[in-house]
């Protein structure tokens, strides 16, 4: 026969199987925890991805219009300044119409023309450079050559060919000689 040892203490088998109940309660309580936390963190990510798509799409539209703003700029940039340039193609085909044959009138339009072509330019921000005078800038001026005068060396002495400037960057450079040390 069998004899099964009882323990000495039934007390403590209650306390035992209570505290097996307790703990299989907080694992139960635990697991619903981490559970609860897994789906928040689960629904913040897919939040996350959504956000993050959003931006994506809204950074490629803003680029997209970016580009088609840089493209209708390039397009029509020059819209205004040719508007100016008309009264000047205006006046020269009224030159060219003129038969009188009068060369006082002729000169008389051609100035004319001229001071509308440079107002023209002048709207469009394309200044002429006239640096007679001015000390030599090789970033505004192209030398020809050096000559002997009486000013200080590397001043410009005469300008062969207007330079220009547009915004205050050189279009075309003056050609200036350059008068040379005594």
């Amino acid at each position: 026969m069998e004899e099964t040892q009882a323990n000495p203490n039934p007390a403590q088998d209650l306390d035992s199987s209570a505290d097996t109940a307790g703990a299989d309660a907080a694992n139960v309580d635990t697991f619903a925890g981490l559970q609860a936390a897994l789906a928040d963190a689960e629904a913040r990510v897919v939040a996350a991805q959504e956000d993050f798509l959003r931006a994506k799409a809204e950074t490629e539209n803003m680029r997209r219009r970016a580009q088609e703003d840089v493209s209708k700029a390039h397009k029509f940039a020059i819209e205004s300044f040719a508007e100016h340039l008309l009264p000047v193609i205006d006046s020269l085909e009224a030159a060219l119409a003129d038969a009188s044959g009068d060369m006082a009138k002729v000169k008389e339009g051609v100035a004319l023309t001229l001071r509308q072509l440079t107002a023209a330019l002048e709207k469009g921000r394309v200044v002429a450079i006239n640096p007679v005078g001015e000390k030599f800038d090789p970033h505004r001026h192209q030398a020809i050559s050096m000559v002997p005068a009486e000013q200080e060396a590397n001043t410009v002495v005469a300008v062969l060919q207007k330079g220009f400037l547009i915004a205050d960057r050189v279009l075309r450079p003056a050609l200036v000689t350059v008068s040379q040390a005594k």
